[in-house]
């Protein structure tokens, strides 16, 4: 008996090793697919990121303009969270190294929906903007020119500030 207990010992082992052996391959196997799949999931493209901060700049004008600052707030934070995915998604573009340059005119304006101040928002605003058009001549895009806009870049939002859900003009 004693004869067979060392050979079934092994023979387990053995067993135990290869069923352990599948179970990393199934892993691995998971893992690759995953990577494949993730590889190929839709990814925004560059201009679509930008195209997403031009309407929040457009939309953050006119509710500074008409001091609807919880608006202006929030549009202040829908570019500042797509400028967060532009360098999630694409960390290494050149494009994407130059955002620095609008940082202190973001802050600015920030600075100026906090205190509730028009007119310091507007300088800001210009100065937001100026910022825009500095990167895009950095990034050798500067056919690409950013205004304060002139129409609503939505019919369908009203960005008039509301009180007491009365909207005031």
């Amino acid at each position: 008996m004693r004869g067979l207990f060392v050979p079934l010992v092994l023979i387990g082992l053995l067993t135990a090793c290869t069923k352990s052996n599948n179970g990393e391959q199934a892993l691995q196997n998971q893992i690759d697919s995953l990577k494949t799949k993730l590889e190929n999931a839709y990814k925004p493209g560059f201009g679509d990121f930008m195209g997403k901060v031009q309407t929040r700049h457009s939309k953050l004008w006119f509710a500074g303009v008409n001091e609807n600052w919880e608006l202006a707030e929030f549009e202040m934070h829908e570019l500042e969270e797509v400028i967060e995915d532009i360098r999630t998604v694409y960390p290494n573009r050149e494009e994407t190294q130059s955002l620095p340059i609008i940082e202190p005119s973001l802050e600015t304006v920030n600075n100026a929906i906090k205190q509730r101040d028009a007119e310091v928002f507007k300088k800001g605003y210009l100065t937001l903007t100026n910022a825009c058009n500095s990167c895009h001549q950095a990034t050798k895009v500067e056919f690409i020119k950013i205004k304060t806009p002139t129409i609503p870049p939505h019919s369908n939002q009203d960005f008039m500030k509301l009180v007491n859900n009365d909207r005031i003009e």
